[in-house]
C-alpha cells in the first residue's frame, strides 16, 4: 500500500488559520439569532427590521460571492483573503459601535461584502494546501468546522448577549480575524500573478448582482407580503430582466466573462449545483425550525432550543472527516446519493412531531440527518471543485456555495409559507418536511443520474 504524503508543518498552520477563517464566517450567521430581541429593544425596532440582521448578510454574501471567486482565481486567493478580512473586521468594529438600527443593518450588509471576498479564497487555498492524495479531506474539514461553527454560534451568541452585549459578539470577531492573517500570512505562500492578463467583467458582474439581489429580496419577502404583492412581483420581474442582460453580456464578453465558457459548458460541476439547490433546503429548514419547535411548543430558552440541535451537529462534525477519507475509495456518486437518501429519510422521521412530542423523539431523525450531510457537503464540494480546472478552484466553490444559498433561501420561503398556513407549527412542521423529503426524492434521481463518479487521480494530483 502506498504511503500518504505527510501534513508539513506550514501546511498544518495555514490549514489551522483558514478553519479560524472558516470558524469566523459560519459562526456569524447563526450567532445572531439569539441576540435579534435584545437589538430591538435597544433601538426600539420591530421584528420585521430585526431580521435583516441576519437577511441582510446572507443576502449580500449570496450575492457577491461568484465576484468574489472570480477575484480570488484572478489576482490570488491570499490577496483576496486579506482584503475581504480586512473589510469584515472593519465594518464587525462599526456594527458593534452602531448608534441606532439602520447603523448596525449596513454595517451587517457590508460584512457579508468581506465574507464574500474570504470564502471562495478559502475554499481555493484549502484545496491547494491538502497533500493530492488526501483531497477529499478538504471537503470534509470545511464542512465539519461549519458544521461546529453553525451549532456553537447561537450558544456564543446567546452567552455574550446575556453577559456582556450583543456588541460582543461583533468585536470578538476582530483578534479571531487578526490571528487567522498573522497565520496565514506566514503559512500561506504567495499565490498571485505576475501579470494579470484577464480584466474584470464589470458588467457581469452588476448585472447579476442585481438579478441575485432581486431573486432573494423578493424570496424573503414573499413569506410576510405573499407572492402576489406588486413589490414581490417587481423584484422577480427585476431578477428576469437582469438575468437575461447578463446573459447577453457574457456572450459578448467571453474572454473576461464572470462565469467563464469552461465552467458553463462544464455538465459534471452544474449537476452537482443542481443537486446542491434540491437539497440545501433540508438543511435551512431543519436549522430554522426545529429550534422554532422547541421553543414554541416545549418553551425552551434560546440557548437550550440551540442545543437541541447538537445530535445532530456532532454527527455531522465526526462523519465529515470520515468521509474525506472515503472519497478517493468510494467516488462521488455513490456517497452523495447516500447522504441525499440519508437526509430524505431524516424527513420522514421528523415529520412525526406532534404537540406532545418529547424531545428524544427527534434524536433517531437528528442523527440520521447529521450523517447524511457528512456524506453529502463534503462530497459534493469536492466533486464540484476537482471537476474544473484547477485554476477556477475559487470560483467553481463560489458558485457551487451560490446554488446552496439560492436553494436555502427558496426552500425556506416555502416551508415558512407551509407552516404559516397550518393550524399550528407542529402540523405545518410535518406537512413542510414531508414535502422537503420528495426533494430530497429528486436530488437522489439527479446525483445518481449525472454526478461524476470516482474523481480520477491526475485531477486529484492537478
Amino acid at each position: 500500500m502506498e504511503s500518504r504524503i505527510p501534513f508539513s508543518k506550514s501546511q498544518l498552520l495555514g490549514l489551522m488559520a483558514l478553519s479560524f477563517a472558516i470558524f469566523l464566517i459560519a459562526n456569524d450567521i447563526t450567532a445572531f439569532s439569539v441576540a435579534i430581541p435584545s437589538m430591538e429593544k435597544e433601538f426600539n425596532s420591530d421584528i420585521t427590521t430585526g431580521q435583516w440582521v441576519m437577511n441582510g448578510y446572507t443576502l449580500v454574501f449570496g450575492v457577491m460571492i461568484i465576484s468574489g471567486g472570480r477575484l480570488a482565481d484572478m489576482f490570488g486567493r491570499r490577496k483576496i483573503f486579506f482584503i475581504g478580512s480586512a473589510i469584515f473586521v472593519f465594518f464587525s468594529l462599526i456594527g458593534g459601535l452602531a448608534v441606532d438600527m439602520w447603523m448596525l443593518l449596513g454595517a451587517r450588509a457590508l460584512m457579508g461584502v468581506g465574507s464574500a471576498l474570504m470564502w471562495p479564497a478559502i475554499l481555493g487555498m484549502t484545496y491547494r494546501m491538502m497533500p493530492a492524495d488526501r483531497s477529499g479531506l478538504a471537503g470534509g474539514l470545511v464542512i465539519a468546522v461549519c458544521g461546529f461553527s453553525n451549532c456553537i454560534g447561537p450558544l456564543v451568541g446567546g452567552a455574550l448577549t446575556d453577559w456582556l452585549s450583543w456588541r460582543w459578539i461583533f468585536f470578538i470577531n476582530v483578534p479571531i480575524a487578526i490571528l487567522a492573517c498573522l497565520i496565514c500570512w506566514k503559512a500561506i505562500p504567495y499565490d498571485s500573478a505576475d501579470k494579470v492578463e484577464e480584466k474584470i467583467d464589470y458588467l457581469g458582474v452588476a448585472t447579476l448582482s442585481i438579478a441575485l439581489f432581486g431573486l432573494l429580496v423578493a424570496l424573503d419577502l414573499a413569506v410576510d407580503i405573499g407572492l402576489k404583492s406588486p413589490l414581490v412581483i417587481t423584484l422577480v420581474s427585476i431578477f428576469l430582466i437582469f438575468i437575461g442582460l447578463f446573459i447577453l453580456v457574457e456572450r459578448r464578453d467571453s474572454l473576461d466573462a464572470l462565469i467563464p465558457k469552461d465552467i458553463v459548458r462544464n455538465y459534471r460541476f452544474f449537476a452537482a449545483g443542481i443537486t446542491t439547490l434540491l437539497i440545501s433546503v433540508i438543511f435551512f429548514a431543519v436549522l430554522f425550525f426545529i429550534p422554532q419547535y422547541l421553543s414554541k411548543v416545549h418553551g425552551y430558552s434560546a440557548i437550550y432550543a440551540g442545543l437541541g440541535l447538537l445530535p445532530m451537529m456532532i454527527v455531522q462534525g465526526i462523519g465529515s472527516f470520515i468521509t474525506g477519507s472515503l472519497y478517493e475509495k468510494l467516488g462521488a456518486r455513490l456517497m452523495v446519493a447516500m447522504g441525499v437518501l440519508l437526509m430524505g429519510l431524516s424527513m420522514f422521521i421528523l415529520s412525526h412531531l406532534y404537540k406532545g412530542s418529547p424531545y428524544i423523539q427527534l434524536i433517531p431523525g437528528l442523527i440520521i440527518l447529521g450523517a447524511g450531510v457528512s456524506l453529502f457537503f463534503p462530497t459534493i464540494t469536492t466533486a464540484a471543485i476537482t471537476a474544473v480546472d484547477p485554476a477556477r478552484a475559487s470560483l467553481a466553490g463560489a458558485i457551487l456555495y451560490m446554488f446552496q444559498i439560492a436553494g436555502g433561501a427558496m426552500g425556506l420561503g416555502m416551508n415558512t409559507t407551509i407552516v404559516a398556513m397550518a393550524p399550528d407549527i407542529s402540523t405545518g412542521i410535518d406537512r413542510a418536511f414531508t414535502v422537503n423529503a420528495y426533494l430530497a426524492l429528486a436530488s437522489l434521481i439527479v446525483s445518481i443520474l449525472f454526478v461524476s463518479g470516482k474523481v480520477l487521480q491526475e485531477r486529484v494530483e492537478e
